[in-house]
C-alpha cells in the first residue's frame, strides 16, 4: 500500500512538471533558456501568452504561463530582449485565457 502512494506522488508530480509553464524572469541573457520579445501586435508573434493567477491555472504548453519568485520554481527561464532579432520567440500578451496559444508551431519546442 505503501509503495503505491509513493508511485501515485511520483507519477503526479512528474505529470505537472513535464506539462507547467512555471516562468522566471531572469536579469542576464546567459541564464535564460529562451530569449523572448514582446511584438507590438499579435500578427507578429510565435505564441500569445496569457498571465494565469495561479500555478495550478497553466496548461499543457499552450500560453497559459505563471511568472513564479524563485527560480527553482521555474521549469522555463526566459530573458525579455531589448529587439526582436534577438529573440529565441516573439510572443504577444493577450486579455483573455481563451485567446492563448501559438500561432506557429514550429516553435513550440523551445517551451518544452
Amino acid at each position: 500500500m505503501y509503495k503505491q502512494i509513493l508511485v501515485l506522488i511520483f507519477l503526479s508530480i512528474s505529470c505537472q512538471t513535464l506539462f507547467s509553464q512555471n516562468i522566471f524572469s531572469t536579469d542576464y541573457e546567459s541564464q535564460a533558456d529562451v530569449s523572448v520579445y514582446v511584438v507590438d501586435y499579435e500578427s507578429q508573434c510565435d505564441l500569445k501568452v496569457y498571465k494565469v493567477a495561479y500555478s495550478s491555472q497553466v496548461g499543457n504548453n499552450e500560453g497559459n504561463w505563471f511568472f513564479v519568485e524563485y527560480e527553482s520554481q521555474s521549469d522555463k527561464k526566459i530573458f525579455f530582449v531589448d529587439y526582436e532579432s534577438q529573440a529565441d520567440l516573439n510572443i504577444y500578451f493577450v486579455d483573455y485565457e481563451s485567446q492563448a496559444g501559438w500561432r506557429k508551431r514550429n516553435k513550440m519546442y523551445l517551451m518544452y
